[in-house]
C-alpha cells in the first residue's frame, strides 16, 4: 500500500511544504521538534485541511485541493495512536479495546479481538482499568484499539516519547510485531535516530517544514549531515542480518550480514531469523592493515567510496563492505596518518559490546520491502 503527500500549508509564522511518496512497511517521520512531523499527519488523519495540496492512500484520494476533495476524517479509515494513550479513565481495557470497534461498519471489520490482544500480549490486562496500567501497558492497550477498528492505515504520534528506557524497551518488540504480522501500513512520527533505524523499513526526513531526505532507512540514516544536532552521534549504518548460529561458550550470537559475519552478545533468537543491527559511526575504527593485539571482534574488510567533513576535527568515512555502506566517524589527523583516500582498501573494526540493546532489534521480512 502507498502512501502519497504533497501539500502546502501555513500555520501563523510556520510554513509547511512537503512531499514524499513510500511504499513502505512503516515509514518515520523523522526530525527535529518543531519539523512539521505532527502536522503532516494531522493532515493525513482530516484533522486539518491542508491549504493546498493532494493526499493519496492506495490510490485513494483523501485530499485534493484543486479538485475540490476533502474526505471527513471519521471516513478515512485510519488509526490513531498518540503520545499519551488517551484512554477512558472510566472503562476497563476490554471496553476500551470494544470501543475502537463501535466507528467501523460491521462488514468492513477484518479485525479479531482475540488475535489483537494475543499480538500485543494483553490478556492479563483486560479486567483492568488504565489507572492499574504502566505506561507501555497503556500504550499497547492504545494501539490495539486502533488496530480493532480495521484501519487501512495506522498513524502513530511519537507513542514512546513518553516512556522511560525500561517501558520503551518493552514496548518496541511489540510495534516490531506490529509492523511485520499485520498486513497494516504505518506511519510513524519519531525524533529518536535509535527508534526509526530498529522500526523503519523508509523514512522522510524533515526540517522546517521541508523534506530534506527520503527513501529506505539504510541510506537516509547515514545522511549524518541532516540529522538533528543532538543525534548526529546516533547515526550510522543500518544492516538487516540473520542469525547464522550462537557461541553458547561466550554468549554471543553470530549474525550473516551483506558486510561478513558479525559477532554481538547473544540474542534469544533461532538461527534464521532477522536481525536489525545500527553501527554508530562514532562505533567504527579504520584499519589499513589486519589489526593484532586487539580486542574488536568484527573486523570488515571493505573499500573507501567516500570522505566527508565532519564536526570540528573529524571526517566521515563510507566504506563499502561488499555492497553495505559502513560509516566511520574518525580524526582528520587520523585520515592522514592512514593516508586514506576514495578507493583504499581498509578494515571497519567494530566492538561487540557497542551493539547493545538500543542497536539491535527484529529484522524486517523480506518482502516487506515492496
Amino acid at each position: 500500500m502507498s502512501v502519497l503527500v504533497d501539500i502546502s500549508h501555513r500555520l501563523g509564522d510556520f510554513a509547511i511544504d512537503a512531499r514524499f511518496e513510500s511504499a513502505g512497511r512503516l515509514t518515520a517521520l523523522f526530525g527535529p521538534s518543531g519539523s512539521g512531523k505532527t502536522t503532516l499527519i494531522n493532515m493525513i488523519a482530516g484533522l486539518i485541511r491542508p491549504d493546498k495540496g493532494r493526499i493519496e492512500i492506495d490510490g485513494r484520494v483523501l485530499v485534493d485541493t484543486g479538485a475540490g476533495i476533502f474526505v471527513p476524517r471519521h471516513k478515512r479509515r485510519i488509526g490513531m495512536v498518540f503520545q499519551d494513550a488517551r484512554l477512558f479513565p472510566h472503562m476497563s481495557v476490554i471496553s476500551n479495546l470494544r470501543y475502537g470497534r463501535w466507528f467501523t461498519p460491521a462488514a468492513e471489520r477484518y479485525a479479531d479481538m482475540d488475535s489483537v490482544v494475543e499480538l500485543l500480549g494483553i490478556s492479563p490486562l483486560l479486567g483492568r482499568r488504565p489507572a492499574k496500567l504502566s505506561g507501555g501497558e497503556k500504550q499497547r492497550v492504545a494501539i490495539g484499539r486502533a488496530l480493532l477498528a480495521s484501519p487501512k492505515l495506522l498513524l502513530m504520534d511519537e507513542p514512546l516519547a513518553s516512556l522511560d528506557e525500561a517501558r520503551k524497551a518493552e514496548i518496541l518488540p511489540y510495534i516490531e510485531r506490529l509492523r511485520d504480522e499485520t498486513k497494516i501500513p504505518i506511519v510513524y512520527v519519531s525524533h529518536s535516530v535509535a527508534e526509526v533505524a530498529r522500526l523503519a523499513s523508509d523514512v522522510v526526513m524533515l526540517a522546517q517544514g521541508k523534506v530534506t531526505a527520503s527513501g529506505p532507512t539504510e541510506a537516509v540514516m547515514q545522511r549524518l549531515d541532516l540529522l538533528p544536532a543532538e543525534e548526529r552521534g546516533e547515526g550510522g549504518a543500518v544492516l538487516d542480518t540473520k542469525v547464522l548460529r550462537h557461541d553458547e561458550t561466550f554468549g554471543m550470537t553470530v549474525l550473516g550480514s551483506a558486510a561478513g559475519e558479525i559477532r554481538v552478545p547473544r540474542l534469544e533468537m533461532k538461527p534464521g531469523a532477522s536481525v536489525r543491527i545500527r553501527i554508530r559511526a562514532r562505533d567504527v575504527m579504520v584499519a589499513t592493515e589486519k589489526p593484532t593485539g586487539l580486542s574488536a571482534l568484527n573486523i570488515l574488510p571493505g573499500t573507501i567510496v567516500a570522505i566527508s567533513p565532519g564536526e570540528g576535527p573529524t571526517v566521515e568515512v563510507g566504506i563499502d563492505c561488499n555492497g553495505a555502506t559502513v560509516l566511520a566517524r574518525i580524526t582528520e589527523q587520523s585520515r592522514q596518518a592512514l593516508k586514506l583516500r576514495p578507493g583504499g582498501k581498509v578494515l571497519a573494526v567494530v566492538k561487540t559490546v557497542s551493539f547493545d540493546r538500543a542497536n539491535t532489534g527484529a529484522g524486517l521480512p523480506l518482502e516487506a520491502d515492496g
